[in-house]
């Protein structure tokens, strides 16, 4: 029996939409992060890109749970010394509700090459409305 390991060629990758409204931001985010890797398939191979790509609506409607809307931090740094930014939660969704979303799953794909690429098939959208109809894209429930 041999090995089947998929080439970047050969994978057929498809466009799922996932509707944040009222969802847990980790549970989406896991959700997002397992499809773009791949996981999904039975094709999956670790070092070949085999996801699909992710269309994210409404992610100003996503939720945290417990005290986080006031406890979770973001930081950023300008490179500079005392360049140290911080927000919270609440303020990074009132500011940019699409990079809160990105920033959960970014932390969940591999740091590397591969995981860059499979970053960029990530599409989050704050409202309802998308530019990706032409694509067709199915719904998935979570």
């Amino acid at each position: 029996m041999k090995t089947y390991y998929a080439k970047p060629g050969e994978v057929e990758r498809e466009w799922l939409l996932i509707d944040a409204e009222d969802q847990v931001l980790g549970r989406v985010a896991a959700k997002a992060a397992h499809i773009l890797r791949g996981k999904h398939k039975p094709q999956y191979t670790p070092h070949v890109d085999t996801g699909d790509f992710i269309i994210i609506v409404n992610a100003d409607k996503i939720r945290v749970t417990g005290n986080k809307a006031k406890d979770k931090r973001y930081y950023r740094h300008s490179g500079y010394p005392g360049g140290l930014k911080s927000e919270s939660f609440e303020q990074a969704m009132a500011k940019h509700p699409e990079r809160v979303i990105e920033h959960a799953v970014k932390g969940m794909l591999p740091k590397n090459t591969l995981g860059r690429a499979q970053g960029k098939k990530l599409k989050v959208y704050a409202g309802p409305d998308h530019p990706h109809a032409a694509q067709n894209p199915r719904k998935i429930e979570l």
